[in-house]
């Protein structure tokens, strides 16, 4: 497994990434149906600070959450913040020693950096109860006005290889590995600060574009096919 200490090069960007992605970490918490997570277990890929998992906890009370991430430095301060909630934070990428162990797994802007999203889907099946529930959050894809953009900065100022993918790509990687697949557009429906990060989103409509049309919710139900 390859690692690095953050995701940005520069690593004093990540407190000031996890304060902007509250707002939004908020909203794909209010907006999944799942209201009572008291009787679940969680799965946070890529989750960097943990921060995700921590808002969750306050917001809709899980009983027991584990984040993964490579970021070396990430995950020592998750662990750091984690306070009395019931969480565990581990380097790694590989899902093998939770199989069967969560009912619910989230990630909020991870899977257009993974390589192998076929490897990751399947692992992610694995990884969940049956019945389980994948939801992905991503604006990173080749038919957003923004992308090309968008990924020459993510690859300039980050140490993840960037993907190149459609939505269409996405789904493909999840149906293939035994889910069923639906979608809908992220829609903040939140005030976008006017100083949001400009190398990013040039005028302030292409942020407001961005969370609302171009960002898009994944959501996979893990689906048992019959023995033959």
């Amino acid at each position: 497994m390859d690692s690095y200490a953050t995701w940005h090069a520069d690593p004093a960007r990540e407190p000031a990434m996890e304060e902007s992605h509250r707002p939004l970490w908020r909203h794909f918490i209010e907006t999944v149906p799942e209201t009572d997570l008291s009787t679940r277990d969680v799965l946070d890929f890529g989750c960097n600070r943990g921060g995700f998992l921590r808002l969750l906890h306050a917001l809709k009370p899980f009983r027991a959450g584990v984040g993964i991430d490579i970021a070396e430095d990430s995950i020592r301060a998750a662990r750091a913040m984690a306070g009395p909630a019931p969480l565990e934070f581990a380097v790694a990428t590989d899902l093998s020693p939770w199989r069967g162990r969560f009912d619910l797994a989230f990630s909020y802007e991870v899977i257009y950096l993974l390589p192998d999203l076929g490897a990751h889907a399947a692992a992610i099946h694995a990884a969940l109860r049956p019945g389980g529930t994948y939801y992905a959050v991503t604006g990173c894809h080749n038919e957003g006005p923004l992308w090309p953009a968008l990924r020459e900065q993510i690859g300039r100022t980050t140490n993840a290889p960037v993907q190149d993918r459609s939505p269409d790509d996405y789904a493909a990687a999840f149906l293939a590995a035994g889910f069923d697949v639906s979608v809908r557009r992220f829609g903040f429906d939140g005030f976008t600060p006017a100083s949001k990060d400009r190398r990013y989103f040039p005028r302030l409509t292409d942020a407001l574009d961005y969370y609302t049309r171009d960002k898009l919710l994944f959501r996979m139900v893990r689906q048992d096919r019959p023995a033959p």
